[in-house]
């Protein structure tokens, strides 16, 4: 039996891809590129084929700024929560990328999309929150090819990027994305190079017929 050759490419960007932080350059993004990074985020697949998602690109300084000011106050709530040896290696951990990188780009879930009737959602309501993270998934994948970086930052308050993005109630903000020319990736992820935490064994996480 022949085995099904791969594309070794494709691994080779799983691999690569980071979670940047500290290596944006901040080069004007070429519009391109963008399009067609953005084009593979929506070519996601998506219950019920709703495609739940949409795309803020930002590229606006003082709404950046804004941002970056508010993640720095939940930045401080966090390290206040830690204790003292987890608070050090803490203090020590870039957490974003917002004013180095070129754009931002947010990422917004409408449940309402397809509804009622959303084919695939009916036994699992977070079907359609799982879709937009495929989206973002795909949109890291292509940049990660494109040779950009791009860091997701998760250190804010749903109702503040509400506010200031003027995102509708019924419209969830699931992420910020710093996106842009990058120096370099790194070879060890952040977290495992700051000594915050290392990556589980594959063998660690695979179960065959049940959870064993």
């Amino acid at each position: 039996m022949t085995t099904p050759s791969s594309d070794p490419g494709l691994y080779e960007t799983i691999h690569k891809r980071r979670d940047v932080r500290a290596q944006f350059t901040g080069e004007p993004v070429d519009l391109e590129i963008l399009t067609r990074v953005l084009g593979a985020a929506h070519s996601a697949p998506s219950v019920g084929l709703s495609q739940p998602w949409d795309f803020i690109v930002i590229d606006d300084q003082a709404i950046k700024q804004k941002f970056w000011e508010h993640v720095q106050d939940e930045r401080q709530a966090f390290s206040d929560s830690l204790d003292a040896e987890r608070a050090r290696v803490f203090a020590g951990i870039k957490i974003e990328g917002i004013l180095e990188s070129s754009v931002s780009i947010v990422v917004t879930y409408d449940p309402s999309r397809g509804a009622p009737s959303v084919l695939g959602r009916y036994t699992i309501a977070d079907a359609g929150l799982f879709s937009v993270c495929l989206a973002i998934e795909n949109l890291w994948l292509s940049v990660t090819a494109e040779g950009w970086g791009m860091g997701w930052v998760s250190f804010y308050r749903e109702p503040f990027l509400r506010d200031l993005l003027s995102i509708p109630e019924t419209i969830r903000p699931v992420g910020w994305l710093c996106v842009g020319p990058v120096t370099h990736l790194e070879e060890t992820p952040d977290l495992e190079r700051a000594g915050w935490r290392t990556r589980r064994d594959l063998e660690k996480a695979m179960h065959w017929n049940g959870w064993n």
